[in-house]
């Protein structure tokens, strides 16, 4: 007869030390907790991540590449502002594929969606009452994303994955910059959840162009 001996479970493992540092600066990046124009330096961000040197700068030119940062020999990164061309690209995008998506998604109504989307609308109400601005625009994005996926279409999905940081960095500094957004924002959202509900494909297409272009008031300087 065989007996079984549980073996206690070893800890676990840590990310390596470069993926730590590239997510501990993103993240810092998106929330702005390193806005737009400051300079990092590679002892600083080694001491806070707890890494040496070496994994800073793998991590820093994987966000080089992704055009958050610019590096600077022997000074360190400099953080890129989001610029008005980059807010009009990416209010362009969204318009193209969230304004196909929600049609699709309207006609038929596809199901579990409205159900997800009041989840959603729910989330952002609870972080907009405890100032999470972080979370909200997370929440915010999801929303958009439901829709997006709703539709089946894998390729129309990637593609609008790939909008996921700049979409969030733009939704914390409107946030920051507009805090009588957060409140429109979540009713804007609605009335495209409702539109969406009553198979309107024209009215959810139209809530949603007004919803995404109000975006544009941010065009009128960089956003940090």
């Amino acid at each position: 007869m065989s007996v079984s001996v549980d073996v206690p479970a070893g800890p676990l493992r840590q990310p390596p030390a470069a993926e730590r540092v590239y997510t501990y600066v993103k993240q810092a990046v998106l929330d702005r907790r390193y806005e737009g124009g400051m300079l990092l330096t590679e002892g600083e961000l080694a001491q806070a991540v707890g890494v040496s040197r070496t994994p800073v700068r793998e991590a820093l030119l994987r966000l080089e590449v992704e055009g958050l940062l610019k590096l600077y020999p022997k000074k360190g990164a400099l953080v890129l502002p989001v610029s008005a061309q980059e807010i009009t690209d990416v209010v362009e995008t969204r318009l193209l594929v969230e304004q196909h998506a929600v049609r699709k998604s309207s006609d038929p109504v596809h199901a579990g969606l409205i159900s997800r989307l009041e989840e959603l609308l729910e989330e952002q109400s609870a972080h907009a009452e405890s100032g999470d601005l972080t979370a909200f625009a997370v929440s915010d994005r999801c929303f958009h994303a439901e829709i997006v996926r709703s539709t089946g279409n894998e390729i129309l999905t990637r593609l609008y994955d790939q909008l996921r940081d700049r979409q969030l960095r733009m939704g914390v500094a409107m946030m920051h910059a507009q805090p009588d957004r957060i409140a429109k924002s979540i009713a804007e959202h609605a009335v495209i959840m409702e539109a969406v509900r009553a198979g309107d494909a024209d009215a959810a297409a139209d809530a949603v162009r007004r919803h995404v272009t109000w975006v544009r008031h941010l065009v009128h300087g960089d956003v940090r």
